[in-house]
């Protein structure tokens, strides 16, 4: 058992300086680790799924609720700042949809490698990414991740080629499914089912909602993409499988975004106020985390409160860097096209503008 001991005394001093009138000490013995019951999922093509229990530690409890948070406030501060104009153009938002980005990463290995769709800010960041580099990217300066260039849509890491435009890819998504069962490759496709494409609810776009099942001969399994528990747990399940060389697998995590489709959906002509506020009331993923971490003496609610001013100073600061930091230069717009090539002459809006590319 871990004992944190936390001392808070007040001394008056000055002239008249007297002996500390009040000295207040207090400790709490946390337990290391608990077990919790998870959702089951349901399966497609599988005899058995992931496990329906699982042991949290309090150490990665700790983790996992400061990155889901540093997301949450990341994202909302990239509204802030679409809002005042600082970030342009397309911006897709992920909050209500931690539990997915860092539940996957808690479920692979760093040497693993990942893609992602343009809603990419949670998966950069939990990819290593920092807060800075991810917020001077949104607004387009020398210190973001793709030096500016990229923005929302083209944000990418080691071992991460994420923030990728691509839309109504279903002939690809079905092309990629067969070749990855022909070679049996070891791939996890991953759809994250927030209840909406775009402004129309799955129910009124799909006759079948069972998209862990559209795999049809790859295995498939539907999660609780709000449980980071159950997406961690999901993940291993399937990268164990894949990693065994069974193939590909496909998991289908149920979630929710609170923003609309982008900054330019304001969410509330297809769904009602009362319906996000039910969600954000009876299955958010920080809460949820929460609540189990405090109720199994894994966590104080003071501890968590401690975090979350931890994490909004680093928005803050990454904020300020994002707003500060300058823009990159004209005449290295053509820069990086190629990783190792020698430099070369890009071509601009016309044939009498050319741009330098240097890698």
């Amino acid at each position: 058992m871990r004992k944190m001991l936390a001392t808070v005394s007040r001394v008056l001093s000055g002239a008249s300086q007297k002996p500390a009138s009040r000295v207040l000490v207090a400790s709490r013995n946390f337990a290391n680790d608990a077990t919790f019951e998870i959702k089951k999922c349901d399966l497609h093509r599988l005899e058995e799924g992931p496990p329906v229990t699982t042991v949290l530690t309090r150490e990665d409890g700790l983790k996992y609720y400061r990155m889901m948070q540093t997301v949450r406030r990341m994202e909302l501060k990239a509204d802030q700042l679409y809002k005042q104009k600082i970030i342009r153009g397309f911006c897709h938002l992920c909050d209500g949809q931690e539990a997915c980005c860092v539940g996957l990463e808690a479920g692979i290995n760093p040497t693993d490698h990942l893609i992602t769709a343009y809603r990419a800010h949670g998966f950069t960041f939990t990819r290593g990414l920092s807060v800075r580099e991810i917020l001077a990217e949104l607004t387009g300066r020398k210190g973001g991740c793709a030096k500016g260039k990229g923005g929302s849509m083209h944000m990418y890491a080691k071992n991460f080629y994420g923030g990728n435009g691509i839309m109504e890819a279903q002939g690809q998504i079905f092309e990629a499914y067969n070749m990855a069962a022909l070679w049996k490759l070891p791939c996890i496709f991953i759809c994250e089912n927030n209840r909406y494409g775009m402004g129309t609810s799955v129910e009124r776009a799909a006759a079948s909602t069972d998209y862990y099942k559209r795999g049809d001969f790859i295995p498939g399994l539907r999660v609780d993409g709000m449980d980071i528990l159950c997406v961690r747990e999901a993940t291993r399940f399937a990268a164990a499988c894949c990693r065994s060389g069974k193939g590909p697998i496909l998991m289908e995590l149920q979630t929710y975004r609170y923003h609309g489709h982008s900054m330019s959906d304001p969410g509330v002509s297809y769904r009602t106020r009362e319906e996000i506020q039910e969600v954000r009331s009876k299955s958010d993923p920080i809460m949820l985390l929460k609540d189990r971490m405090v109720n199994s003496n894994l966590a104080s609610v003071e501890e968590l409160k401690e975090i979350d001013v931890e994490v909004k100073k680093e928005i803050e600061d990454a904020a300020q860097f994002a707003t500060a930091d300058p823009e990159p230069p004209l005449e290295e717009l053509g820069y990086r096209i190629y990783s190792s090539d020698p430099p070369f002459e890009v071509r601009g809006a016309n044939q009498w503008i050319k741009f330098k590319s240097v890698s």
